[in-house]
């Protein structure tokens, strides 16, 4: 039983110095940035060079969302995209700010997602359009084709959803262990 006296220990502390996580969205945003000047540099559009039987490089300039979603429109889609991103960007910040010490997981996946965005973002403005990249193949069937930003946005949303999960889980094992009678 908890009472004002007993400080609740199952409640973890704020975290300290939460924005220490965006050193990984820079991370991500350096090596997004820089795999894609490489890209623009050495790859020719549209041309594949194959690295495995199941994996290219391809040089690709997407105005859409994921999987060229509102590509073939006439560029009002830039705009709507690099406002979402700056929108969600700002709103994980704010998320970052609040978490908990013991939340790790989720302010690592939380500076993923942002310097995505934030890498992708650059690339509406400054080309008015997403370079990516990286094409995987199975059967002359063609995924999407990707780049280190959408990689991170990925991993981070995973990581989001396991964090959560893990959280779940701590607190319904909590709530099992309480006194029903309280």
């Amino acid at each position: 039983m908890n009472d004002a006296a007993t400080p609740d220990r199952s409640v973890s502390p704020p975290m300290k110095r939460p924005l220490r996580w965006l050193w990984l969205a820079l991370l991500v945003i350096v090596l997004d940035l820089g795999s894609k000047l490489l890209a623009s540099t050495y790859l020719i559009y549209a041309q594949p060079v194959e690295l495995l039987p199941v994996f290219n490089f391809t040089l690709l300039h997407n105005t859409g969302a994921a999987f060229s979603f509102l590509a073939d429109h006439s560029g009002w889609q830039r705009w709507l995209f690099a406002a979402i991103a700056l929108a969600v960007s700002i709103g994980l910040t704010v998320w970052l700010t609040r978490l908990k010490a013991d939340e790790r997981l989720s302010a690592a996946a939380i500076a993923l997602v942002i310097g995505g965005a934030l890498g992708n973002l650059y690339d509406r403005l400054v080309h008015g359009y997403v370079v990516d990249f990286l094409s995987f193949h199975w059967q002359g069937n063609y995924f999407p084709a990707f780049n280190l930003a959408d990689t991170a946005i990925t991993l981070g949303a995973i990581g989001l959803i396991l964090a959560s999960l893990r959280d779940g889980r701590r607190h319904t094992a909590t709530s099992d262990k309480r006194d029903p009678h309280e």
